[in-house]
């Protein structure tokens, strides 16, 4: 009777290791989205999930999340309290709808201002070299003086 009061007792003690682990990866999956300025939405656990092959310690879960855009992403994240977080198979699932551009305000103001400038400019410098006359072509093919 005694080994299997053992045997449960190791038992409980993974599975209560296992309940701490899971709220420590809670903390920090949300941690990791918040500072990326994104919104969790959902998050579940995925033993099976991309890379858990091979794995020992890291838990993986499936998240969605909100960019800052507003769109709405499903993808996996592998953490573990060595390890930090890490993103992986992220999929756009919702688009948000575009918006109309906002009006640029002033545009035509500032085309009328970069003409003026451009006119004050050409009368302001001497004759431009035309670097397409036969006397700029010329000047190009001489010899340099030393």
């Amino acid at each position: 009777m005694e080994p299997l009061l053992v045997i449960g007792g190791f038992i409980l003690l993974a599975l209560s290791f296992r309940l701490i682990a899971g709220g420590l990866d809670g903390g920090r999956v949300e941690r990791y989205v918040r500072e990326r300025g994104w919104e969790l939405v959902d998050r579940s656990w995925d033993p099976f999930g991309p890379g858990w092959f091979g794995e020992k310690d890291s838990r993986i879960y499936q998240i969605v999340y909100r960019d800052r855009e507003g769109n709405l992403h499903q993808a996996h994240v592998k953490t573990s309290m060595l390890s930090g977080v890490y993103l992986t198979n992220d999929q756009l699932i919702q688009i948000k709808s575009p918006s109309a551009p906002p009006p640029r305000p002033g545009l035509a103001e500032e085309n009328r201002r970069l003409r003026q400038r451009i006119q004050e400019l050409e009368q302001n410098s001497p004759q431009p070299l035309n670097l397409f006359s036969a006397e700029a072509s010329a000047k190009a093919d001489e010899p340099p003086n030393p």
